[in-house]
């Protein structure tokens, strides 16, 4: 089972080269990227299996990426519910491009971050 230190491990090395710094904050970690946008990582402590992974860039370039699994009755008709992912905003929601596992999910999730800094990095 995935536990936000082990999380935060994956980002400082597996991702070192897009990622400035980590920060435990209670009960989420953020992870503070090269551009200075940040992703918030969320591990429920009462639901083991539920996560979020947010991408906040909206001050560098007006955007958001969010995958996770709060089941949220508006994205019910998703092929993947609860899992979905908030594409640029948070009203653009689509079926999960992720694995459903928080760990594997994670990863994914930070090659995403990965590849749109390097197609569009903030001005």
């Amino acid at each position: 089972m995935a536990d936000l230190d082990g999380l935060r491990r994956i980002a400082e090395v597996e991702f070192a080269s897009i990622v400035k710094d980590t920060i435990r904050m209670d009960f989420k970690i953020r992870i503070i990227l090269l551009d200075n946008s940040f992703v918030d990582v969320f591990l429920s402590e009462k639901l083991s299996d539920k996560f979020g992974f947010h991408w906040e860039r909206m001050d560098l370039v007006g955007t958001i990426y969010r995958y996770d699994n709060v089941p949220d009755r508006r994205w019910k008709n998703l092929a993947t519910f609860p899992f979905h992912f908030h594409k640029g905003s948070q009203e653009e929601v689509e079926d999960s491009p992720f694995p459903q596992s928080p760990e594997s999910g994670f990863r994914a999730f930070m090659e995403f971050v990965g590849e749109l800094l390097k197609e569009s990095p903030a001005p």
